[in-house]
């Protein structure tokens, strides 16, 4: 039984910083010349230029202040529990207006016909979680069936994607929300180790929801058709990705050396996942790779050979967003879907990286709607 992604859509919060004011502002909290030079090298490297967080007064001055002076004048950030309590308050929020908008984004689809419900983040925890909120204040029937994964990073999407097209193939009638939802600012730290230094340069906040089932798309309707998920591990990696409750916030761990593992293990890792397709990398148009970071993208391009306009959608997104964790990937899909293609399907491979070190993968055929292939022959892309 096939699985259809058939509507994806996301949502960010309000407020948003351009990458060269929190250079600045990371610069002024460094404690000393050497920490600001690394503040400058990662931040104008990162290729990113605008990020969103639910946090608004970063700084340590007036009212609603997330790092405040401690009596040595040095900033101190909110311990765990309150972090956690602005992430339930914040999320539950997003969560329901997102489920709004995606459910009324998709044909054919409305709040009681929902019988699956799949939230994932690895940012905060309450319960009754996200899941019971979106139930509840679209009306969606008591007996939907509510499903959360926690705590398990980048590449948590998969996971939720492939659970969604298993409860498909076991009820061909199903429909299935999945909602990432990432509040990554909440954990920031300024402890001046190089791993936070890097983290704090790369995440952001942000959510993306995608309705999946077993019924064929619309004719005209973009959409995805799921065609295999693969999972391994790079062990070599168990410790330069690492993410753990702390007291102030959750730790990462985030070795500058990920980009160089992913990139010398990814054809090793990818090619038995196009191979159960009967697929090689040749055949796959575009790549939905997680934007961990610039030098991921650069490092999955180079080794596999991509050209840029392969990979310009992870790139786009990491431009305009940032690492949302989890929801990031659903962006990139998002992004793939609306541009211009020229043609009426293509293959897609989609992959993230995460704690472990995991790799997930996915392969998937996107359908493109009438109109944006008309503005492809219009306005073509360069040849990739």
């Amino acid at each position: 039984m096939t699985a259809w992604i058939h509507r994806i859509d996301t949502l960010l919060p309000d407020f948003s910083f351009a990458q060269e004011a929190a250079m600045v502002k990371m610069q002024e909290w460094a404690r000393d010349d050497r920490e600001r030079r690394l503040v400058r090298a990662v931040y104008r490297h990162s290729g990113i230029e605008r990020r969103h967080s639910v946090l608004r007064n970063y700084d340590g001055e007036g009212e609603g202040a997330f790092f405040r002076p401690d009596a040595g004048g040095a900033l101190r950030g909110p311990g765990t529990a309150a972090r956690n309590d602005i992430f339930s308050t914040e999320s539950r929020a997003m969560s329901v207006a997102l489920a709004r908008k995606v459910i009324g984004n998709c044909p054919g689809v409305a709040p009681p016909d929902v019988t699956h419900v799949v939230t994932v983040s690895c940012t905060g925890f309450y319960n009754p979680g996200p899941d019971y909120y979106i139930v509840r204040e679209l009306g969606m029937s008591d007996a939907t069936q509510r499903y959360h994964l926690g705590f398990m990073g980048c590449y948590a999407a998969f996971p939720a994607l492939r659970m969604a097209a298993q409860f498909c193939a076991a009820d061909p009638s199903a429909v299935v929300l999945v909602m990432c939802l990432e509040l990554c600012s909440l954990h920031i730290q300024l402890n001046g180790s190089e791993d936070n230094l890097l983290a704090n340069s790369l995440f952001a906040d942000g959510a993306g929801a995608a309705i999946v089932s077993a019924r064929e798309p619309d004719p005209g309707t973009p959409a995805y058709r799921l065609a295999g998920f693969r999972s391994a591990l790079v062990s070599a990696g168990e410790q330069d990705m690492t993410w753990r409750i702390g007291d102030q916030g959750f730790d990462i761990a985030l070795s500058s050396y990920v980009p160089k593992l992913i990139g010398s293990n990814i054809r090793e890792l990818v090619g038995p996942a196009l191979a159960a397709g009967g697929l090689s990398t040749s055949d796959i148009a575009t790549w939905a790779v997680h934007p961990g970071g610039k030098s991921i993208i650069d490092q999955v391009q180079r080794t596999l050979g991509l050209s840029d306009d392969q990979v310009s959608a992870s790139r786009e997104v990491l431009r305009r967003r940032g690492n949302m964790s989890s929801a990031t990937i659903l962006f990139v899909l998002e992004e793939i879907l609306k541009r211009p293609a020229g043609k009426e399907r293509e293959r897609v491979c989609a992959v993230a990286f995460g704690p472990g070190l995991t790799v997930e993968t996915a392969t998937m055929e996107a359908i493109f709607a009438p109109d944006a292939v008309g503005a492809a022959a219009a306005f073509p892309l360069p040849a990739g």
